[in-house]
């Protein structure tokens, strides 16, 4: 296998990483939605009036939320291997993503607050605030 060739599979073998972490972000984000749907039909059909119950959707919800960004962090790490590989003749097939961590957005704080996610997980927690909200506001016939 010349070195063309190794930089070729060395960027498949990236690239299905990469695929890997978006698919396990998708699916976390799935059952995030599902957690709320969940939430919702608890909280309306057994009119949940204590306070402390929300805290039982919430915190799921922001483990998500911390797990989301992990992925992400990732896959902006292995997207700068990715990079970096294509400009090189030959490989030694390393991905090491943590010597790319010092550069912008490539942290894990810096992917759980990007944009797509903070919007996302952020309209989960109102619709479940709303939601109780709403359900305290009501009076009992």
């Amino acid at each position: 296998m010349n070195g063309m060739e190794k930089v070729v599979k060395h960027l498949e073998m990236t690239q299905a990483i990469i695929n890997r972490l978006g698919s396990n972000s998708f699916q976390l984000k799935g059952w995030s939605m599902t957690l709320i749907v969940a939430a919702m039909v608890l909280i309306a059909r057994y009119s949940l009036q204590n306070p402390c119950i929300i805290l039982t959707f919430i915190l799921p919800i922001l483990g998500f939320w911390i797990l989301d960004g992990y992925f992400l962090w990732q896959e902006r790490l292995f997207r700068q291997v990715y990079d970096e590989v294509r400009g090189q003749s030959d490989t030694d097939f390393k991905m090491d993503v943590m010597k790319h961590r010092d550069k912008p957005k490539c942290s894990w704080l810096s992917a759980m607050f990007s944009v797509t996610l903070v919007i996302f997980y952020a309209v989960e927690f109102v619709f479940i605030l709303a939601t109780f909200a709403i359900l305290q506001m009501e009076v009992p016939a």
